[in-house]
């Protein structure tokens, strides 16, 4: 019984188990970097550890199933039809995640061939870019909703602008016989000079008389998950 488990293990591939073990454990090594950079450029919420952990293993299983093909065209074609039936639902928090599951696979995919020169090189210049610059938050942009009775519609704008030196952005402007409501977009810089004032921006527009609301809305680009 064990000669012939033995013997099914040599035909298996063309690899000798010690080409095997390097393969994998190369990808392995090479992707706790991945794993180092990921979690220290994705400071925040954005943060996934279980993604994270996943980065890990999708390098390692890249690089065995790149292990398994080889230089065999045949095999590859069927690997790929047979992968193709996979559909991730999992919505990507940060376009950043993107690059690191290309990351992972291509390393997975140099350290299945054999080629850890590329893949050690390759992870370094990523690294080092992505340490320098990964770090990067978009600004939270301010949104301030306003709604009121149309014969405000003038005085409104005139106070918003004028509050905030000309710097919101008009987004949108809807209007009914009797309403108006308005939604300004601007930075967390520019809504921080409310701070300066000696009266608040939504006790100004309440003190117009006619007014039903005003919301002041965070908005960021990262998806909770």
């Amino acid at each position: 019984m064990k000669e012939l488990l033995l013997n099914v293990l040599e035909q298996s591939g063309t690899l000798s188990t010690q080409s095997i073990l390097l393969h994998i454990i190369s990808s392995a090594l090479i992707s706790i970097a991945i794993y180092i950079s990921y979690w220290f450029t994705h400071v925040g919420t954005a943060y996934s550890r279980k993604f994270n952990v996943s980065l890990m293993t999708l390098t390692i299983l890249t690089a065995t199933v790149m292990t398994v093909i080889g230089n065999n065209v045949a095999l590859s074609l069927g690997m790929v039809g047979a992968l193709s039936i996979v559909r991730f639902r999992t919505a990507v928090k940060d376009s950043r995640d993107a690059t690191y599951i290309f990351w992972a696979i291509i390393v997975g995919i140099c350290c299945g061939v054999g080629d850890y020169l590329v893949a050690g090189i390759g992870t370094v210049v990523v690294f080092v870019v992505l340490l320098l610059m990964g770090r990067v938050k978009n600004e939270n942009r301010i949104l301030l909703i306003v709604r009121a009775s149309r014969s405000k519609e003038t005085d409104i704008e005139g106070i918003v602008f004028e509050y905030f030196n000309k710097k919101p952005l008009l987004r949108v402007k809807n209007t009914t016989e009797q309403a108006v409501e308005f939604i300004f977009e601007m930075s967390r810089s520019t809504y921080n000079l409310s701070y300066k004032k000696s009266e608040g921006i939504t006790q100004k527009l309440y003190a117009l008389g006619s007014v039903e609301y005003v919301n002041i809305i965070t908005q960021n680009d990262e998806i909770s998950g």
